[in-house]
């Protein structure tokens, strides 16, 4: 698995569901708010090992100065 595609995809995710959430808060619509939550919630565990990753570099990095 590419972590820096899954970033990109899961970032893309994310912000499809904080626009499903507006479009559900501006209409009224429970159900499409929920789901853009949903939406957001899948997005940012979709970046989680790009991240992860990102982390142990940085502290092997702080290691090895």
């Amino acid at each position: 698995m590419d972590t820096d595609k899954e970033k990109v995809k899961g970032k893309a995710e994310e912000m499809k569901g904080q626009a499903r959430e507006k479009a559900g808060e501006a209409t009224g619509d429970e159900e499409m708010e929920a789901q853009g939550k949903a939406d957001q919630d899948e997005g940012k565990a979709r970046q989680l090992p790009h991240d992860a990753k990102e982390k142990a570099k940085d502290l092997k990095d702080k290691a090895t100065d």
